[in-house]
């Protein structure tokens, strides 16, 4: 199965940017999809972003709080995916988790569209 390390959280003033990276080793990359989701302390984690494979359409979906503030991509030859993250507010504070979907989907929103998962990175945004 696949293993998914994320990389690149930390702490970032109001209005700073921040790109996570998320590294995919010992199985297949994706088979049709890869996603980012957060989880702020004491609350439900919820969807951030996801991008299909680009022969399953390479389309993206954002959730409603990023969009237009974050922007998925992935580099399929090194395995990698990325999540540039701009006009960072104090409410984007949680832990980012890479997810890796391995099954046909109409969407990728839900963590039910995805099969494996990171260990997670903290982003805190400072006021």
């Amino acid at each position: 199965q696949v293993q998914l390390v994320e990389s690149g959280g930390g702490l970032v003033q109001t209005g700073g940017s921040l790109t996570l990276s998320c590294a995919a080793s010992g199985g297949t990359f994706s088979r049709y999809a890869m996603g980012w989701f957060r989880q702020p302390v004491g609350k439900e984690r919820e969807f951030a972003a996801a991008i299909r494979l680009n022969w399953n359409g390479g389309r993206t979906y954002y959730g409603a709080s990023v969009k237009g503030r974050f922007t998925i991509s992935r580099d399929s030859a090194k395995n990698m995916m990325f999540l540039q993250m701009n006009s960072l507010k104090p409410e984007d504070t949680a832990v980012y988790y890479c997810a890796a979907a391995n099954n046909p989907r109409s969407t990728y929103r839900t963590e039910n569209d995805f099969d494996s998962w990171g260990q997670g990175t903290q982003v805190t945004v400072s006021s």
